[in-house]
């Protein structure tokens, strides 16, 4: 269905879809020591870009719930929830791992930040919104099973595909990860379900120095030597996702959207620029639209370069939302 705008300046805008944006102010909580970055501000230039685009009031806003113990333990075990509710602190600082922290407020966050997914696909799903993104921290899709790491204490994106496997009753399910590190989490969650097709470019060799040997028909993997620029990334995705997912036909899109594998991020030696994020994002929609009725739902994963981080989500948002 297209609908139509009316904006400030008196013009018309038609998008197919008025896209749900899904956030919590718990995810401005969440700390780790400082300097780090995945830090609050990454939110904070994402709805100052909006705001100043003028697409912010355009979108259709909704506050995250807390996912239930039911909604994560679909994908990961009481073993891991039970060590993160011990682990959290009542003050302070708490080290999963050398990059992973917990404050007091961490927990909470990542309870929503896992909600956020599951409303992005009750909404996508039932058709009351064609597409969703999820403005969510910490990030998810390192998170394995039995463990956090990687900034990532749930797997939000994970949490997300098993609430429309089997919640909603969907049959084939695509994940799309474009964030410059590997989504171990993601491919130890669905290893072995052939109901989810993953599709993932990283970096290699490169944390969490995964991925590049994994042989399954239903999972995808491009590693990326570090240099690679937009041409040679924009055809090895369509050289290696494209016919996986004309054979899978999913009936869903989930997206890990990180946005550091862009040449000004200090995390990566990838060379994207910020047309590269908006091919990308037309290539999604295309798809999702020959498949799966439009049905998207993208979360956000990395992306440390504030300023490309803000631009390039509001080129995602404006895509998505047909705007």
């Amino acid at each position: 269905m297209r609908v139509s705008f009316e904006c400030r300046s008196g013009h018309q805008r038609r998008c197919s879809s008025v896209l749900a944006y899904i956030s919590h102010p718990a995810f401005f909580a969440h700390e780790a020591p400082k300097p780090h970055p995945e830090c609050a501000r990454r939110l904070s230039v994402i709805e100052d870009q909006l705001r100043a685009a003028g697409l912010y009031d355009l979108l259709r806003h909704h506050e995250a719930p807390a996912a239930t113990k039911e909604q994560i333990m679909r994908v990961h075990s009481a073993r891991l929830i039970n060590q993160l509710e011990d682990l959290s602190p009542s003050s302070g600082f708490v080290a999963i791992d050398g990059d992973t922290f917990m404050n007091s407020r961490s927990l909470q966050a990542a309870r929503h930040a896992a909600g956020a997914a599951c409303l992005a696909t009750d909404l996508v799903v039932e058709g009351r919104s064609e597409t969703a993104f999820c403005a969510v921290r910490p990030p998810g899709h390192h998170a394995e099973r039995d463990r956090a790491m990687g900034f990532c204490l749930f797997n939000n994106v994970a949490v997300g595909v098993a609430h429309a496997l089997d919640a909603h009753g969907i049959e084939r399910v695509a994940v799309l990860d474009f964030d410059v590190h590997h989504g171990n989490g993601t491919e130890n969650i669905f290893a072995a379900d052939e109901r989810v097709l993953l599709c993932s470019t990283f970096q290699h060799p490169y944390y969490p120095l995964k991925g590049a040997d994994t042989v399954s028909p239903h999972i995808v993997n491009i590693p990326l030597p570090a240099g690679t620029q937009g041409d040679a990334y924009r055809a090895v995705v369509s050289e290696l996702w494209l016919p996986a997912i004309d054979d899978f036909k999913p009936q869903i899109f989930f997206v890990s959207a990180g946005f550091d594998a862009h040449a000004e991020d200090p995390l990566s030696d990838v060379l994207l620029d910020d047309d590269d994020y908006t091919w990308l994002t037309e290539l999604i929609v295309t798809l999702a639209h020959r498949y799966a009725r439009g049905r998207i739902v993208s979360c956000l994963e990395g992306g440390y370069a504030l300023e490309a981080l803000g631009r390039c989500v509001r080129t995602h948002i404006r895509g998505l939302a047909g705007l």
